[in-house]
């Protein structure tokens, strides 16, 4: 069969303004959106530019909007768009380095803010440091992330705020506070407690939707938002 695709195009070096460009592409109904971009810059177009890299939704490099929802187009499927144009864009809220392609240093370094790493200030154990099962289950839906940033390009209160890290940000710092080997859940907590952390968020439950893995997004920025009043309080 055949599908029409409409791609955005934008190379800020040379063009003045973001254009629109039509594809036809033969695909069959179990092959990726991917699949079909990937024969476009192949068979039709080679200045096409995106990222992709393992292909199976483990790397998080091919975040775009197809159809104005965003998405990883690795896992698309063309059979969930039959009948209708596919119209592809980059992320929204990111610098447009070139057509699909967006800066996401701005994005990383909301993550980093947090310090997405366990630091602990007992001696390093002779082994790995152990976590029982309870433990871990706290954290085990939010290891999932993979940075792929499609919760962040989906949030509305990103054109809203623009000192907001952002919904990825929040669930690596959520990973990090409610982990049993970190020391800093205090500290950690008063980083996120700010409105360009968790109360910039108003529940709008796009991250949630987006989300690849299925993580509760929205559930978790709320989790801490009830940790923060939690310890304000003085409860235990």
């Amino acid at each position: 069969m055949e599908m029409r695709f409409r791609i955005f195009r934008y190379d800020p070096k040379v063009d003045r303004e973001p254009v629109y460009r039509n594809y036809l592409v033969s695909a069959e109904p179990e092959e990726r959106i991917l699949d079909c971009l990937n024969r476009i810059r192949w068979e039709q177009d080679g200045t096409l530019s995106y990222r992709m890299s393992c292909g199976h939704g483990v790397c998080g490099s091919d975040g775009m909007r197809i159809n104005g929802r965003c998405a990883l187009a690795c896992q698309k499927l063309v059979k969930d768009y039959l009948g209708s144009e596919v119209v592809v864009e980059p992320l929204p809220f990111f610098k447009v380095l070139k057509d699909l392609v967006v800066d996401v240093d701005g994005f990383l370094s909301g993550v980093m803010y947090f310090r997405p790493y366990l630091i602990s200030s007992a001696a390093p154990p002779p082994r790995e440091r152990s976590q029982s099962p309870e433990e871990r289950k706290k954290v085990e839906e939010v290891i999932r992330c993979i940075l792929c940033a499609c919760c962040t390009g989906s949030c509305p209160v990103m054109a809203e705020n623009e000192q907001y890290v952002g919904p990825a940000a929040l669930v690596w710092a959520y990973r990090t506070i409610f982990d049993s080997r970190d020391d800093l859940k205090l500290e950690r907590l008063e980083a996120v407690n700010s409105q360009k952390g968790v109360w910039a968020c108003v529940n709008h439950l796009e991250c949630t939707r987006a989300c690849p893995k299925e993580i509760p997004v929205t559930k978790c920025i709320n989790t801490l938002k009830r940790e923060i009043e939690k310890h304000r309080s003085g409860k235990p």
